[in-house]
Order: C-alpha cells, then structure tokens, then sequence
C-alpha cells in the first residue's frame, strides 16, 4: 500500500461507518488508513451493529480510503456507506473518552486510556493505550478472550512469542508483561505497526516487543523467529482458515495458538481448517458473540 505523508490539520472531520459486529475489525483497519485516532462505539446493547469512526484532516488520503473501504467490503461481504462531517477534535475526543472506561479482564489484566487520571486496579498487570484506539482496548469479546487465554497458557513459560496480526500491539504487550520474555508483532498496515511501537514504548515494553511490518507469514526474517511456542492470531475467520497450514508448520511442537476474531458461529469452521493441520482444540472461550479458539500442535515422539 501506498505510504502517507501526514500533512499540518487545517480542518478536520470526522468518517464513520456502521456494521455489524463481525465487520468491524476490517472497517477499523480501513478508516485508520487515514486516521490517526479510531473510536468504535455499540450502537445498542445487543452488540449487533457498531459504529467506527474516526478522525482526519478533511478529504486526506480519499483515493487510498476508497481502496481500504473496498477491500473490507470484499472481505466481510458488507458494503457499508461512509459517511462524514465536519467536527471538533475537543468533542469527538470527549465522546471517546467517555466510551473508554478502565475495563479489568480475567484476574491479571486491566486496560486503561491515556486520559485516566485515578490509580489502576491493584494487583494486576496494567496496560494502558491512547483512548482513540478504542477497539484494541480489552472492550471487545475478542481481545477479551485471547487474553483470557494468555492467562491459561502462562504456566508453560513460551520461550518464543508471535503476534499475528497485532493492530494496537494490546496482546503482545500483555505476553511481554505477563511473561516477561520478547514478543514479535507482526501487521500488514503500517499505521499499525507505528502504533503497536508507541504503546509499548508507553508501557515500558520497547525492550520485549518488536513491531515489524509484514504481510503475515510472508514476512520477511519471520521464519528466523520460528519455530514458536505461542501465536496469538486475532483476525478474521477466513484469513483464519487460510493461514492454517502455514501456522501449523511455524508452531513449535507442544506450541499453542491462541486464535480470534470469531463469531461463535464461525468457530467450526475455523477449528476444521486447523484440525485438518494436526492441530488439536484444548479450550474455547466465548465472550457474547465472539470465540477465541485455543489450539495444540502435539509434541512430537
């Protein structure tokens, strides 16, 4: 993709579109093509349609968006409609704020914006990301589960850590803390990338998590890494189901994978696609609508 170069903010506005649930990790990545900060807001409590949303200087980056937006379409086959106003950084950033409350998952986590003020939750590993990365902030069902997840596997001690598809970098960084050993973050989008970096940086981790632009297991010097103990992948089904055999051949024997961005009803056919791999279920956990898959490569005899 074409690299942007971010000019002074002169006007601003705001680009949204809603979709349903299982569409708005590919409409995240689509808007921060051009955006800077990204707001994901529930529209109702049925967690069925989401609004993104987020802000750039006015008609920035319109050719690459028209791409992005496109492409999410084809991949979740749901054209949404883009909308945009006119707006002010103060109140869009307020409307943020107020969606990103400190959020504590499972018994060693809590997420926490850059704008709280108040002491974290005592006793757990404290991670705290910009507000405008809403959706990568422990909100969602998906982040949720895979760091439930994390929590499950912490006892085998995972020498070598991948994080596929890292978008906000929140997973690879809850791997470093937890774990405290180096975790390599991997993103097609170089906004990403930039953003996983500055949050580790934010929370200590620059010396654990290394942020690497890639086109998954394309990457190049990815296979230098490999073979790894642990892969978290929180994505989409199928890409999901389209990268099984190349995981399976980059997991360490006795390695998990921590798989998400599921719908429940979509969690079948993703377990099918790795089981065909040699790759066996140990757990799944549901958040609402959302699985995360927790996947074994036998230990070979």
């Amino acid at each position: 993709m074409t690299s942007l170069t971010r000019r002074h903010a002169t006007e601003l506005e705001t680009i949204a579109v809603t979709v349903p649930a299982e569409a708005v990790m590919a409409y995240e990545d689509a808007l921060s093509v051009v955006c800077t900060t990204i707001g994901i807001f529930e529209l109702d409590d049925s967690q069925i349609l989401w609004r993104v949303e987020g802000v750039r200087d006015v008609g920035y980056g319109d050719s690459e968006l028209t791409g992005a937006l496109a492409l999410a379409a084809t991949v979740t086959g749901h054209a949404a409609e883009l909308e945009r106003v006119r707006t002010e950084a103060e109140g869009w950033l307020a409307r943020t704020y107020d969606s990103f409350p400190e959020q504590t998952v499972g018994r060693r986590f809590v997420v926490r914006g850059t704008h709280l003020d108040a002491p974290a939750a005592s006793r757990r590993i404290a991670i705290t990301l910009d507000a405008g990365m809403a959706f990568g902030s422990g909100e969602h069902g998906s982040t949720r589960g895979c760091l439930r997840a994390l929590e499950s596997v912490a006892h085998r001690r995972p020498q070598r850590i991948l994080d596929m598809g890292c978008g906000s970098g929140i997973l690879a960084m809850a791997a470093a803390a937890l774990l405290h050993r180096p975790v390599l973050a991997v993103d097609i989008e170089p906004w990403s990338v930039r953003t996983t970096a500055q949050n580790a940086a934010l929370n200590g981790l620059s010396g654990l998590v290394t942020a690497r632009l890639g086109n998954g297991w394309r990457t190049p010097g990815l296979k230098r890494y490999a073979p790894f103990d642990l892969v978290f992948a929180n994505i989409l089904a199928r890409p999901l189901c389209m990268m099984a055999r190349d995981l399976a051949l980059n997991l360490a024997p006795g390695g998990t994978a921590i798989l998400a961005g599921l719908l429940n009803s979509q969690a079948g056919m993703v377990l099918a696609a790795h089981r065909r791999q040699g790759l066996v279920l140990e757990r799944r956990l549901t958040e609402g609508d959302w699985t995360t898959l927790v996947l074994r490569k036998r230990t070979t005899t």
